[in-house]
């Protein structure tokens, strides 16, 4: 008898774990992050605006990730509903399959309405692009 708790405990412990994994592997983000929008940047183009939108809610800190090909980061404002915008420079080369560091956001209970990125894509090549995702933790 001892020994099938034993093994009930186990198993309950491996299906937390287990879905805590799938939560996780979802968005490649813990359950705090939220996707706010994507965009495909090209070398044509080197601004970029998501729009987030006051009924997604307050946010704490954004990041970005980068997927299919690097983005050469130079600048991102990010603009709240009160009117105020925070600028941060980036200068980060963030290659294929990785994530700028977490930027805090100043201040409380700030809503983003969007957020502009600029960004140098030359190192994509021609006719190739790369997929910028906006993440905001609540």
């Amino acid at each position: 008898m001892r020994i099938r708790k034993g093994v009930a405990v186990v198993m309950l412990m491996a299906g937390v774990l287990a879905a805590a994994c799938a939560t996780y592997a979802q968005g490649g983000r813990g359950p705090n992050w939220a996707l706010l929008g994507e965009r495909v940047v090209t070398d044509k183009v080197d601004h970029d605006t998501v729009a987030v939108g006051k009924g997604r809610g307050s946010f704490t800190a954004v990041k970005f990730e980068v997927r299919r090909h690097g983005v050469d980061f130079q600048r991102v404002v990010i603009h709240f509903a009160n009117g105020e915008d925070q600028k941060v420079e980036l200068r980060n080369s963030i290659p294929a399959g990785g994530e700028t560091r977490v930027i805090d956001i100043d201040g409380a209970n700030r809503i983003i309405t969007s957020i502009d990125f600029w960004y140098d894509a030359k190192t994509l090549g021609r006719g190739r692009s790369a997929t910028v995702r906006s993440l905001g933790r609540h």
